[in-house]
């Protein structure tokens, strides 16, 4: 399973003998919490649809507590991109495995600079999950179909969450429980398939409410095929 690092290590050979080399992908989210909770669950107990695959998530910036918007998340990952790509030169690492990727987990949430911070992910080579209006509706998914628009308001998301009202979960809900989602990714992902078909190519993807690709990330970059 992939497993989630503490912090931003170099990258390096793997140790003789360790057989494949084991795929980094370094992520900076837009939350302290919320994400990182997150994905501390998923690459704990997610079932890998190649087990030989070796997945090593860094969260690069989870002791941060600063810059936290889109173009900043986009602008520290650009930096550390080019870092880890002269690393990799020089340990001469080779294969599309070996080389090092970076992405940015982040929300529309009426941020003035998401469309700025996707051109310079995409001029950088830096990888974006997006959810609109925010990672909350990603949440919902584990539970029902989205339609309809939320209006770019985040509350309106949370307040559809099952386990806002009423339960111990309410206490911290920023904080993502292993209850909330395990066993629920195959309904998540095919809720947010649903979700994210109504908008039709003529809508910008920053422009979709709502809209997550985060199933996406979870299934194609990190290999999880169920939690």
């Amino acid at each position: 399973m992939a497993r989630p690092q503490r912090g931003n290590d170099a990258l390096g050979r793997s140790p003789r003998g360790a057989g494949q080399r084991r795929r980094v992908v370094f992520v900076f989210t837009e939350g302290e919490v919320t994400e990182p909770s997150y994905l501390d669950i998923i690459t704990e107990v997610g079932v890998l649809k190649n087990p030989a695959a070796k997945v090593e998530l860094r969260i690069a910036n989870r002791k941060k507590k600063s810059d936290r918007k889109p173009i900043d998340l986009v602008e520290m990952a650009a930096e550390l991109l080019r870092e880890k790509t002269r690393e990799a030169k020089r340990a001469k690492l080779k294969g599309a495995a070996a080389q090092p990727q970076v992405w940015c987990l982040f929300d529309h949430d009426n941020h003035p600079s998401v469309h700025e911070a996707m051109k310079l992910a995409k001029e950088a080579g830096v990888h974006i999950a997006f959810s609109h209006p925010c990672f909350e509706v990603w949440r919902l998914a584990h539970y029902k179909a989205v339609t309809g628009s939320f209006k770019g308001m985040c509350g309106l998301v949370a307040d559809r969450l099952p386990f806002q009202r009423g339960s111990e979960d309410a206490a911290n809900p920023k904080l993502v429980l292993p209850g909330q989602v395990l066993g629920r990714f195959a309904q998540a992902r095919d809720n947010a398939r649903r979700m994210n078909d109504q908008h039709g190519d003529r809508v910008a993807k920053v422009d979709r409410d709502p809209y997550t690709d985060m199933h996406t990330f979870v299934e194609d970059i990190l290999g999880i095929v169920s939690y």
